[in-house]
């Protein structure tokens, strides 16, 4: 059986079995000169005007209405899904099979709402049998690459929610982002922190994402504790193992970005890569500097093209990574912009993005607030792509976070304060 495999071309990624059909890829073209300019500020005022009118009228997001939650608090063990200013946080701690219990537990209801998802994807993306059943096998054989102690959480997972019969859903949902590649638009800001208001960096991002109808109001805050690691927060949805976006209890926080296309010609899927959500949690549970993170980054297999936005409590960087490559970019001028594009001299081949010259103007406003920061996302939203926004205060391990309405940026922060949830268990309940 032929496995799916992605490579680069003149044209951008295609994907093995589907000849002919390029993914979806978006080139807005960026003016520029000086006559250009004038318009282009008058209309980042109506912006400003426009999303202050709609923080107004969001004043609350879907989650606050109890009947419309999609999350049942409760307690299971020493595990615990509570709401914290309307924002669903779940946290769970031990070994990986009793972290598997405990989400099982505690989100089996909405889990079973998820595996809708990579069905409807495959239904749109693989529609025929024996496409369908080229995932599969790729997804099969991609999860062998899963760290022990995380492949551990997600069978013992499994096995409390009794959804066994389901496996070959929930691995291809936790990995088919490695396997197939569409064009996604996240967006990051990273401020270092002597400009920024609060007197530490703020880490603002947009998660761009396919919701089909279904992760709009399901995402969910996971703190987790695993024995003998860093504990860390993810933002993302149930029945993710991996991490998309987080931090850790040493204030090292990441944020990852798609990318089609890399100088050094490298493949653009590996199948003998860890998936990437699994390594960016690797990330959160063994490291707490960014030096320590591209370390670990360079050492592993990687199996794609991403851009991994990356702040601890003092640097920020954009590491820029393909399986032959790990590129590092530096701030400018104290800000630090990511999109999806290449920009460093190894792997740049293509620049053109109006979103990252938007975000980098930034730097001519200094100072920066957790509230210029949501704004600046805002402007470079992707409508309903945009499902979660968000922003991170490194020092004193804080969330800001939007989502529940696309595009999320268009409602108002609401805050967690993530340092006591961090802490070991007993010091939780001192």
């Amino acid at each position: 059986m032929e496995v799916v495999s992605l490579t680069q071309d003149s044209h951008g990624p295609w994907l093995a079995g589907r000849k002919g059909i390029p993914l979806r890829l978006s080139f807005p073209s960026v003016s520029s000169g000086n006559k250009q300019r004038r318009p282009l500020c008058r209309k980042a005022m109506l912006r400003g005007l426009v999303f202050a009118a709609l923080l107004v009228s969001c004043g609350a997001s879907t989650w606050s209405a109890e009947e419309a939650r999609p999350f049942r608090e409760g307690k299971f063990e020493t595990a615990e899904l509570r709401y914290i200013h309307d924002v669903p946080v779940l946290i769970v701690a031990g070994s990986p099979e009793e972290m598997g219990r405990q989400k099982a537990e505690l989100t089996a209801d909405a889990v079973e709402k998820m595996v809708a998802y990579p069905q409807r994807l495959l239904d749109k993306i693989a529609p025929q049998p024996e496409e369908r059943e080229k995932f599969i096998a790729a997804a099969r054989a991609l999860a062998k690459n899963i760290p022990p102690d995380h492949l551990d959480e997600l069978r013992a997972f499994a096995v409390q929610a009794k959804m066994q019969d389901q496996g070959d859903l929930g691995v291809l949902g936790n990995v088919m982002i490695d396997i197939y590649r569409d064009s996604l638009g996240c967006s990051s800001l990273i401020v270092e922190a002597d400009n920024s208001t609060t007197g530490g960096p703020l880490f603002g991002r947009n998660l761009d994402f396919f919701t089909l109808g279904i992760i709009d109001d399901c995402t969910l805050v996971t703190v987790q504790r695993p024995a003998g690691k860093h504990a860390f927060a993810s933002v993302g949805f149930p029945g993710l193992f991996g991490c998309l976006t987080g931090i850790n209890d040493a204030g090292l926080a990441l944020a990852v970005h798609e990318v089609f296309f890399s100088k050094d010609n490298a493949p653009m899927y590996n199948p003998k890569g860890i998936p990437y959500t699994f390594l960016f949690r690797r990330i959160l549970e063994e490291c707490a500097t960014g030096e320590e993170a591209e370390k670990l980054l360079r050492a592993a297999k990687r199996t794609t093209l991403l851009n991994l936005a990356v702040c601890d409590r003092r640097h920020a960087a954009v590491f820029e990574i393909t399986p032959l490559t790990v590129a590092v970019r530096r701030p400018e001028n104290g800000i630090c912009a990511c999109t999806n594009h290449f920009r460093t001299p190894e792997l740049s081949r293509f620049g053109l993005d109006r979103r990252y010259p938007l975000l980098m103007r930034s730097r001519y406003e200094l100072p920066l607030s957790v509230e210029d920061v949501h704004r600046k996302l805002h402007a470079v939203n992707k409508g309903r792509l945009t499902v979660q926004t968000m922003v991170f205060e490194p020092a004193p391990l804080t969330l800001h976070l939007a989502a529940g309405n696309c595009p999320s940026s268009a409602l108002p922060l609401k805050k967690v304060e993530l340092a006591p949830l961090l802490k070991p268990q007993g010091d939780m309940e001192k």
